[in-house]
C-alpha cells in the first residue's frame, strides 16, 4: 500500500491503542542533505538525555562535501547502549532524495513504521521488503502553517508523540540550541514542533519509551572523536599536528581550543607526512605528541612510524578507520586497518596497536596509549572507527584512571662517559635526554646504531639493539587493561566471544539476551592489539572449546590475526562481514543458539 492510498494522515496496520512501553526505541531520521536530518537527531539525543534516559546516535551520508543522502540513527534506552538494535522501529523520512543509497543500512521489520511526506512521492521499494508498515504524514505543508517553521522540527514534534519524549525536554533543548538566533528562530521552531506533535496523534504506534532511570545519575552527552582528545589531553599530549580527513577531523577539532586553554598546540599540516614528522619533533624535543588521522593518512605515516620505533621517540597516532582501500567510503565504517597497523612496518618494528571498545572507552584507552607509549619510548596506534569516532552517545560518566605520560628522562651522563642514549638496560627502556641538555647530546635517526647512537651497521649492533626494542614490549606488564572480559549470569561456559573494537558492542549486547536465556558465553574484547598476550590469552579462554571471532572486515583480518599468535579453543568460527554495514546483535546471538541447540 503506498501514501496515496492513506491520505495525509492515513496509516496501514495499527493504531494509537496498540503502543507498549520498552526499554529502548530505535528510530532513523533520513532526509536530503542540508535537510536539517543530523540537527533533529542531535536535538533529539540531547532531549532524551535531559528527560533522563539515555542516547546513541550514529550518523550516515555520501562522500559529497554538501548536499546527498544523509540519516541520523538513534537509540533511546533506560540504560547504557551498546549498540544500534536489529531493526529500527521507527523511520521518518523528510524527503526520499537518494535514501535508497543507504536503504540497506535502515533495518526494518513487519513491526516498523516508515513515515513519510506524500507530497514528495513514495518510498523505495528497498525499503519494503519486509513489509514495513507505512503512514503518511505532510511534513512541508505542516512547516507551512508556522512562518519560518522547518520540516526537521516537525518531524521531532512526531517522533516525540510516538515515542513518549516529553515535549517540555524538546522545548527546553530547542530553545537553548536556538539562543544565538533570536526569538524569532525559536518561535518557529516551536510552532513546527507542536504542529508535528499534535499531527501525530493520528499516526499508528511504535514502542514506546519506558519511564527513565538516569535522570539523577552523572551521564556525558560525547562523541568518540570528542572522547579520544579528552583521553589525549589527560595522558599529557600537548602537541598535535594534524591534516583534516574524514572521520578523523573532528579529533582536531576538539583538541585546538581545549588544548589552548592547558598552554598545549595545535597545528594543521600541509598533509599527513608532515604531520607524523612534526609530532616526532615534537617528542623529540620533550612534549608528548599526537596526531589524528584515518585510513589513507596511515598508509602515508608508515615510513616515519618505523623511524619512531628506531629513534625510539614516543608518538601516538589515532587511526579513525574508514572503508577502504584507497579513498574507500570516507563516510562509512570498517574494521579493516588492522592488518597496516600490526604488519604495516618496515623490517621487525615492536610497537603499540590498541583499541577503544566504545564511545566511552575512547577517554581510558587513548590516555592509557599516552602513559604506555611514553613509558616504553615506541609508537601507540589507536584504532578506533567511523561508527565510535562520529557517534554521539550520552554515557555514564568515565572513570577517572592515573594513566599520564612518564617518560624515563636522562638527568646527566655517568661522570668520564658518553651518554649511552640507547643503552642495554635489563626492560629495553633507556633515558632519554632533552635536547639541549649538557653532556647529552646524541644522533637520533632511522639509521641502526649503537648504544650511544652512532650509526652502525655490524651485525652485532643491530642484534643487540633488535632484541633492546623487542624486549621493551615482552617485558611490559600490561595488566587487565589489555583486555575486558564479560561473563553471561549463568558464567562463562564452554564458548567464547573474541572480538575488537566497535564489534564489542553488538558482541556485548549479544551476550546479555544470551544470558537473559540461561545461556553461558563469556566475552572477551582486546583492547590491546599489539603486542600479543599468549599467556592471559590462554588463562582467560580457560577450558572453552568453541570461540566465535567478530570482526567487521571483509577477509577477516581480526580472525587471521588471533590464529597466528594465540592458542584458540578447537571449534573457531569466524563472523566477519565488511561496513558499511553493521554486525548486529542478533547474528552473533544466531550463532550462540545455533551452538547450544
Amino acid at each position: 500500500m503506498g501514501f496515496d492510498d492513506l491520505g495525509s494522515a492515513g496509516a496501514s496496520g495499527g493504531d494509537v491503542q496498540t503502543s507498549v512501553t520498552d526499554t529502548s526505541v530505535s528510530l532513523v531520521i533520513a532526509g536530503s542533505g542540508g535537510a536539517g536530518v543530523v540537527t533533529a537527531g542531535a536535538l533529539l539525543l540531547e532531549a532524551a538525555a535531559a528527560a533522563g534516559w539515555y542516547a546513541w546516535m550514529t550518523r550516515s551520508s555520501g562522500p559529497q562535501i554538501r548536499g546527498g543522502e544523509a540519516a541520523a540513527m538513534l537509540r533511546l534506552a533506560t540504560g547504557p547502549i551498546h549498540c544500534h538494535d536489529d531493526n529500527f522501529d521507527l523511520l521518518v523520512a523528510i524527503d526520499w532524495d537518494n535514501i535508497e543509497r543507504f536503504a540497506a543500512e535502515i533495518a526494518l521489520d513487519s513491526h516498523s513504521l516508515v513515515i513519510g511526506d506524500p507530497d514528495l512521492g513514495q518510498p523505495h521499494g528497498s525499503l519494503l521488503h519486509n513489509n514495513p508498515r507505512q503512514a503518511a504524514m505532510p511534513f512541508k505543508r505542516l512547516a507551512a502553517t508556522v512562518s519560518n517553521g522547518r520540516p526537521n522540527m516537525v518531524a521531532l514534534g512526531a517522533i516525540a508523540r510516538l515515542t513518549g519524549l516529553p515535549p517540555a525536554a524538546m522545548r527546553k533543548v530547542v530553545q537553548t540550541h536556538l539562543t544565538h538566533k533570536g526569538q524569532t528562530a525559536i518561535d518557529a521552531s516551536l510552532g513546527a514542533f507542536q504542529a508535528g506533535f499534535d499531527h501525530a496523534a493520528s499516526l499508528p504506534a511504535v514502542r514506546r519509551l519506558a519511564e527513565p532511570t538516569a535522570l539523577a545519575s552523572a551521564r556525558w552527552s560525547i562523541t568518540g572523536n570528542e572522547a579520544t582528545g579528552l583521553g589525549a589531553i589527560r595522558g599529557g599530549v600537548r602537541f598535535v599536528a594534524g591534516y583534516p580527513i574524514t572521520p578523523a577531523t573532528e579529533v582536531l577539532e576538539w583538541m585546538a581550543p581545549s588544548l589552548a586553554k592547558i598552554g598545549g598546540v595545535l597545528v594543521q599540516a600541509e598533509d599527513e607526512l608532515a604531520s607524523i614528522n612534526q609530532i616526532i619533533g615534537a617528542s623529540y624535543g620533550g612534549t608528548p605528541a599526537l596526531t589524528a588521522t584515518s585510513g589513507p593518512g596511515l598508509s602515508l605515516m608508515m615510513e616515519s612510524l618505523g623511524l619512531a620505533v628506531a629513534a625510539e621517540v614516543p608518538i601516538v597516532v589515532v587511526d579513525v578507520m574508514r572503508g577502504g582501500p584507497s579513498t574507500g567510503i570516507p563516510t562509512k565504517s570498517e574494521q579493516a586497518d588492522l592488518n597496516i597497523a600490526v604488519y604495516g612496518f618496515h623490517g621487525d618494528a615492536p610497537h603499540l596497536v590498541l583499541a577503544p571498545a566504545s564511545v566511552a572507552d575512547c577517554v581510558l584507552t587513548t590516555q592509557w596509549a599516552v602513559h604506555l607509549a611514553e613509558a616504553l619510548q615506541t609508537p601507540a596506534i589507536v584504532l578506533t572507527d567511523q561508527v565510535i569516532g562520529q557517534s554521539r552517545a550520552v554515557i555514564a560518566q568515565p572513570e577517572a584512571a592515573d594513566y599520564c605520560a612518564r617518560r624515563e628522562l636522562a638527568r646527566q651522563a655517568g661522570d668520564g662517559q658518553r651518554y649511552q642514549r640507547y643503552a642495554l638496560t635489563g626492560s629495553g627502556v633507556s633515558p632519554m635526554a632533552i635536547p639541549g641538555t649538557p653532556g647529552l647530546a646524541y644522533t637520533a635517526d632511522g639509521l641502526e646504531h649503537n648504544e650511544s647512537g652512532t650509526p652502525s651497521s655490524r651485525a652485532t649492533d643491530h642484534q643487540l639493539q633488535l632484541d633492546k626494542r623487542s624486549r621493551k614490549l615482552a617485558s611490559f606488564d600490561f595488566g587487565h587493561r589489555w583486555a575486558d572480559v564479560v561473563d553471561a549470569q549463568a558464567g562463562p561456559g564452554d564458548i567464547i566471544i573474541i572480538t575488537w573494537g566497535s564489534s564489542s558492542g553488538p558482541a556485548r549486547e549479544a551476550l546479555q539476551r544470551f544470558s537473559n536465556t540461561g545461556g553461558a558465553v563469556r566475552l572477551l574484547s582486546l583492547r590491546l592489539i599489539a603486542p600479543a598476550q599468549p599467556a592471559r590469552m590462554a588463562e582467560i579462554i580457560g577450558s572453552a572449546t568453541r570461540a566465535l571471532v567478530v570482526e567487521q572486515s571483509h577477509s577477516g583480518q581480526f580472525y587471521r590475526m588471533l590464529r597466528a599468535f594465540y592458542e584458540l579453543p578447537r571449534e573457531v568460527r569466524p563472523l566477519y562481514q565488511a561496513g558499511p554495514l553493521p554486525i548486529r546483535p542478533g547474528q552473533i546471538l544466531d550463532q550462540l543458539n545455533a551452538w547450544r541447540n
